[in-house]
């Protein structure tokens, strides 16, 4: 469980006591029941790594895009994963390796399974060096999503599905894939963080 999750749950679980003392059990139960779903969503279940040279989902959620694209000038290959209000929402890395560059982009709250939310929403860029090849993914607020969390710092060395940060509330990440690198994926899949492989290095 996510820390955040107590602490929201907690507020409504007070929030529902007022009301019921004051109106009755009925005026309680809407806050209890958003409680037990603050608890839902801030779920954050262990995951078993795959192991060998692969490149993992870093969220949860359903592949809504996979296409050639441009980052920073560079062909890429780019995945984006829609992550629902009913997804875990905790954010793991893709590869293993250090975290060279964090980039925050301020921005507009779109519907995050639009492709126009990869450009204008507000966002975090995160660029990992691995042993083989460098991984950029970018954490994307949604219509409902207000906080995006990334524990990491640049220098920081991370493992491969390490826990790195969380999107509050629905949510996108798009994952950025070196062209010789291609995705593993199509749209309409589900993965999970941690565990479903985007890709696989060749040996």
């Amino acid at each position: 469980m996510v820390r955040d999750g107590f602490v929201y749950s907690s507020a409504l679980l007070l929030l529902g006591i007022f009301a019921a003392y004051w109106g009755g059990p009925a005026w309680g139960a809407p806050a209890w029941f958003l409680a037990v779903f603050v608890l839902y969503f801030f779920r954050d279940p262990e995951r078993i790594v795959p192991s060998g040279e692969v490149i993992v989902s870093p969220a949860d959620g359903k592949v809504v895009d996979v296409r050639e694209a441009d980052l920073d000038g560079r062909k890429t290959w780019k995945v984006s994963i829609f992550l629902s209000l009913f997804d875990v929402h905790v954010n793991r890395a893709p590869v293993a390796g250090t975290i060279r560059n964090l980039r925050y982009q301020p921005g507009r709250f779109l519907i995050a399974s639009r492709p126009q939310a990869s450009i204008e929403n507000e966002q975090n860029t995160i660029t990992i060096e691995g042993e083989r090849l460098t991984i950029t993914f970018r954490q994307i607020a949604g219509l409902l999503a207000r906080r995006i969390v990334f524990r990491k710092k640049i220098g920081d060395r991370v493992a491969l599905g390490e826990r790195v940060g969380l999107i509050k509330f629905g949510s996108r990440v798009d994952v950025f894939l070196p062209p010789e690198v291609p995705p593993a994926v199509a749209v309409g899949d589900r993965v999970q963080g941690g565990t479903s492989i985007l890709a696989r290095l060749e040996t």
